[in-house]
């Protein structure tokens, strides 16, 4: 579910580990996408979903199997993601539409016509926090009235004890998990080789730059986005959304 284009420090070599061990280091991965697909309410007629960073199609496969209607977007900086993406969601034909991107730029930031919902799942905290201001701003103006932005992602603790307390929970998921799959914690093990989590090992160089929860929840409503909530949180990771209005008496809406 994460993945980045090269200009971030995300490479290739970090694209298979994650293929790899995507399915322990991400807490309660199954739920989350349950989660993000059950905001995304289904349509009669055709509608478009527009996925940031689809990584390897588990979500993707999620929301196409939901229902006939739906088409999928999946964007990615990562060409072995989105080949490994392509080759699970053969079978839904043209309802999935792979596409290589660089996050951080903005010319993919147009939709005509506009999209039901834009979701995206452990990627925004690559990006500081003005370029996801941007972001949302843009993500506003691609959605069609009544679409929904769904995030799913790692947020930065507000206080020194709220990080210790994620970087403790995050070691405590990936162990359960790890003995979970395999009765044996090797994949944990790995997990702290590698120094994945990000609330023990973060330095100023590093590719993630989470940002507050309560700045992003701001940043969406300055977007114009409303009905803005929070719908789970686990280990530093969390899953919020927010919706463009049915109308706008200010005028906002363009689409």
């Amino acid at each position: 579910m994460q993945t980045q284009d090269a200009s971030s420090g995300w490479d290739e070599q970090i694209s298979r580990m994650f293929l790899d061990y995507g399915r322990y280091f991400v807490p309660e991965r199954e739920r989350q996408l349950q989660i993000v697909v059950d905001l995304v309410p289904p349509l009669d007629q055709p509608f478009t979903v527009v996925e940031l960073c689809c990584g390897e199609g588990l979500l993707a496969q999620a929301l196409l199997e939901r229902g006939p209607t739906c088409t999928v977007q999946g964007l990615d900086g990562s060409p072995e993601m989105l080949r490994r993406a392509q080759e699970r969601l053969a079978p839904y034909g043209g309802r999935f539409q792979a596409k290589l991107f660089d996050l951080a730029e903005k010319s993919w930031r147009k939709a005509e016509p506009p999209v039901h919902a834009v979701v995206s799942s452990l990627s925004i905290h690559h990006l500081e926090g003005p370029q996801k201001q941007t972001l949302f701003c843009d993500v506003y103006h691609m959605l069609a009235r009544g679409g929904v932005f769904v995030i799913a992602d790692l947020v930065e603790p507000a206080h020194p004890r709220g990080r210790d307390l994620s970087a403790r929970a995050w070691d405590e998921a990936v162990r359960e998990r790890s003995l979970e799959i395999d009765g044996h914690p090797a994949a944990f093990d790995f997990f702290e080789r590698e120094r994945w989590n990000t609330y023990r090992y973060l330095d100023p160089e590093d590719i993630d730059k989470p940002s507050r929860l309560f700045d992003q929840l701001k940043w969406l409503e300055q977007a114009g986005l409303v009905n803005i909530d929070v719908h789970w949180m686990r280990a530093g990771h969390v899953i919020f959304s927010g919706w463009k209005p049915d109308d706008d008496p200010a005028g906002r809406l363009d689409s």
